[in-house]
This record gives structure tokens, C-alpha cells and sequence, in this order.
């Protein structure tokens, strides 16, 4: 019979640690890592609080928080915490797809044998789920897709990747929240601004927030 794994933590640097959820990820253990993460918020030393995929990490002022401590403190909110406990919001873009916003949605359609109609018709039924934030500030990995939409990243990344972009990268779909390099495939674009520093909230979704994609409009062609 095979030993039921643990959790585990480690020092990521000397002024952060970090949790390790035992293996497989699953979506229950990034519930509790969003949960767990949320409880830290109000913590005074801790400054900064990043979830990732099946880990957290806290990094702390280490003239208020002694890092062994946290250590112990996050492993004992793993086996605490309720996943149930984390509360979601919902959000909706618009978004245009297709023609100039959208270059790579023919590519797409061919590449799943489906036409750019039902690409954009199943990318923006599904409900998506903020797993982690990460690239860039504000861009968020988002699951959920249709399996049928699953794409590999272009074998020729541009170098200019305008802002608001909504793109395709494997099993993942995402915005770009400032133009940049990127190697996604682009089936639309959204006007949101999805990251800003001089918001209260800079950025506009957390890790476990739920978002759908709404059809502003759309080009085929």
C-alpha cells in the first residue's frame, strides 16, 4: 500500500516560504491553497501572498514574522482549512473575436477540425477559473476550456502581443494585460483593463475568481 503523501514546506528565500500540496494537483487542493492564502491577508509582516499551482508562498518582513513559525503555521492550515471557505467572484469580458482582434482563430478552427463559429461558441459558454497568476502582472491562467479547443502554443512567438489580446496557450486560454512577447494563439480581444497599479485592486481577478467570455462581437472569415 503506498504512503498517503503530505504536505511539505521549504524556504524559498530567506524572507519567504513556501507550501507544497501534496501530489496530484487537483482543482480541491487549489481551493484550499486559495482559502489558506486568503487567511494570511490580515496577517501584519506578511508581504505578499502568491498562489501557484498546488503551492503557496508567503514572503514576510523578518522583523515581524519568523519564518520557522509560518512554516508550521501553514501546515497546520493545511490540514484546517476548509476549501469550501474560499469565496469566488464572477466576472464577465466582452470580447470581440475574430478578423483583427482575433488573427489566429482560423488557425485554430483548422487545427481543431471545428469552424471559427463553434471556436468562439465554446470558448465563451464555458465558465473559466483563475488557477494562478503569473507571465505578466494581471494575466491570469485560466481552466476549464473545452478539451476540444486545446492548442499548442505558436512555433514563432510575436513580438509585439497587443494589450486585451485573449489567447489560447495548450489546455489554458488567457488576456494579455499589457502588450508583450507572447507565443499564444489570438482568437479575440477584450477593452477591460485588466491590470492597473493605481487601483486599489490592481489587478482584476484573483486566483479562484470564476470568468466568462462574452461575445461583444465577432468576424469570420
Amino acid at each position: 500500500m503506498s504512503k498517503k503523501q503530505s504536505a511539505r514546506c521549504y524556504w524559498a528565500s530567506e524572507n519567504a516560504v513556501t507550501l507544497q500540496a501534496p501530489a496530484p494537483v487537483s482543482f480541491a487542493h487549489q481551493q484550499k491553497i486559495w482559502a489558506l492564502g486568503a487567511s494570511y491577508q490580515q496577517m501584519p509582516g506578511i508581504t505578499e501572498i502568491v498562489p501557484g499551482m498546488n503551492n503557496l508562498t508567503l514572503q514576510f518582513d523578518a522583523t515581524q514574522q519568523d519564518g520557522t513559525a509560518l512554516m508550521a503555521s501553514l501546515l497546520r492550515g493545511w490540514e484546517q482549512i476548509d476549501a469550501l471557505s474560499h469565496t469566488a467572484r464572477h466576472i464577465e469580458l466582452p470580447v470581440n473575436y475574430g478578423g483583427e482582434a482575433g488573427p489566429d482563430l482560423a488557425e485554430i478552427a483548422q487545427q481543431t477540425g471545428l469552424s471559427q463559429r463553434e471556436v468562439v461558441r465554446l470558448h465563451s459558454e464555458a465558465e473559466y477559473t483563475v488557477f494562478f497568476l503569473g507571465f505578466q502582472p494581471g494575466f491570469a491562467y485560466l481552466g476549464g476550456m473545452s478539451k476540444r479547443l486545446t492548442t499548442p502554443r505558436r512555433a514563432s512567438p510575436r513580438q509585439v502581443v497587443p494589450a486585451g489580446s485573449v489567447a489560447i496557450g495548450d489546455e489554458y486560454t488567457g488576456v494579455y494585460p499589457q502588450a508583450s512577447p507572447g507565443g499564444w494563439q489570438i482568437i479575440g480581444h477584450t477593452e477591460a483593463v485588466l491590470f492597473d497599479p493605481h487601483r486599489d485592486a490592481p489587478s482584476l481577478w484573483l486566483p479562484g475568481d470564476r470568468v466568462r467570455f462574452v461575445i461583444n462581437g465577432a468576424c469570420y472569415d
